[in-house]
């Protein structure tokens, strides 16, 4: 494929933002330390502004005028739902470069408003392929960063999940969306919905203590404010998507409002399996979506792994999609019935071929 995705003769495409964009892209995955503090601010800064200031027709505001938690996605083109990221760089990278039989790539066709991506959330902390890096980390925190071999790695990683995250919602804000996971945490806080994480580790307390020392407080603050800027439910022609499995059934103003209503946080990111109320999913489709697409709807979220490539939960209207250990992506046409067998593919890892 070689260092662009551009296919010259794709026509209608202005190559030079997208090879730019991909560039950027590229330099943050072939990084070997964390991003620059500065830089990295200025991108924060700047992302915060364009999900402050979306398209109201596709994120309505809430009551004191500022971003909701409900994006309305496009009903007329095929939308691509990406898992649970947990620093998977090459995971977002080679997604962005997959193409299909078409020739053209999903970086193109958000380009060309030929397809919308959905992530699910969960961009910080590296999962189970990482957990003895955590338990070296967790040394190294423990000696206050004295060296920090382990936990530079980690934050490469994480840090630029998420700097690819903002670099195409920022090229493509109305066609890229990152929803808000309980790992959308960066203060390690307990409230507003959020609470302290630890699993393999104290990975929320090691990520905090980082981020002070090498970072700032400034940096922690407005990155804060982005992750408080995150939307919490994506709303398609016959689906619905957001991090966990609904806790119970949320109107749209308390979800457009969630600002102040932290249980549609917590209800929307954390809920672990078996632990939803009978019939909330069920109930959310018929709130949310028209009587006519009912019976070929879906709910889709990740938050808890899974070996294949889904699960079905709520009678087999929720579709948890988190198979950490594969690059699966799902891809939703507006038209028709959702077949699973079909929607569901498998990414190549392109990245490590490209750039090794």
């Amino acid at each position: 494929m070689g260092d662009t995705i551009i296919n010259e003769n794709q026509p209608g495409e202005e190559n030079g933002p997208i090879t730019a964009l991909h560039e950027r892209l590229k330099k943050i995955y072939t990084r070997t330390t964390p991003p620059n503090g500065n830089e990295y601010l200025k991108l924060v800064y700047n992302i915060n502004r364009v999900l402050e200031n979306e398209d109201e027709s596709i994120r309505p505001k809430d009551a004191r005028g500022k971003a909701g938690g409900i994006i309305h996605l496009k009903k007329d083109i095929p939308t691509l739902i990406m898992p649970d990221l947990h620093a998977r760089m090459e995971f977002l990278l080679s997604t962005m470069l997959y193409s299909d039989e078409s020739g053209v790539s999903v970086l193109q066709k958000l380009a060309l408003n030929q397809l919308q991506v959905v992530c699910v959330g969960d961009g910080f902390h590296a999962e189970g392929r990482k957990a003895d890096r955590w338990k070296k980390a967790f040394d190294e925190f423990q000696n206050l960063y004295q060296t920090r071999k382990y936990m530079d790695e980690e934050m490469k990683e994480s840090m630029g999940v998420m700097e690819m995250v903002m670099e195409l919602k920022g090229a493509y804000p109305a066609n890229f969306h990152f929803l808000k996971g309980n790992h959308e945490n960066i203060s390690n806080e307990n409230g507003g919905g959020n609470f302290p994480f630890r699993k393999y580790a104290y990975e929320g307390a090691m990520v905090l203590e980082y981020v002070k020392r090498f970072y700032g407080e400034e940096f922690l603050k407005v990155y804060y404010a982005f992750e408080k800027n995150m939307p919490l439910l994506a709303i398609g022609r016959h689906f619905i998507i957001s991090h966990s499995e609904p806790k119970t059934f949320y109107e749209a103003k308390k979800i457009i409002n969630y600002r102040t209503n932290p249980d549609v946080v917590t209800g929307l990111t954390w809920t672990d399996n078996n632990d939803a109320e009978k019939d909330s999913v069920t109930k959310m489709i018929q709130y949310y979506l028209p009587e006519e697409v009912w019976w070929r709807s879906m709910y889709f979220g990740g938050h808890r792994p899974v070996s294949g490539t889904h699960n079905k939960r709520a009678q087999g209207k929720y579709i948890q999609l988190h198979n950490p250990l594969k690059f699966y992506v799902t891809i939703v046409d507006p038209e028709g019935e959702i077949d699973l067998e079909k929607s569901i593919i498998e990414i190549e890892n392109k990245a490590g071929a490209l750039y090794s």
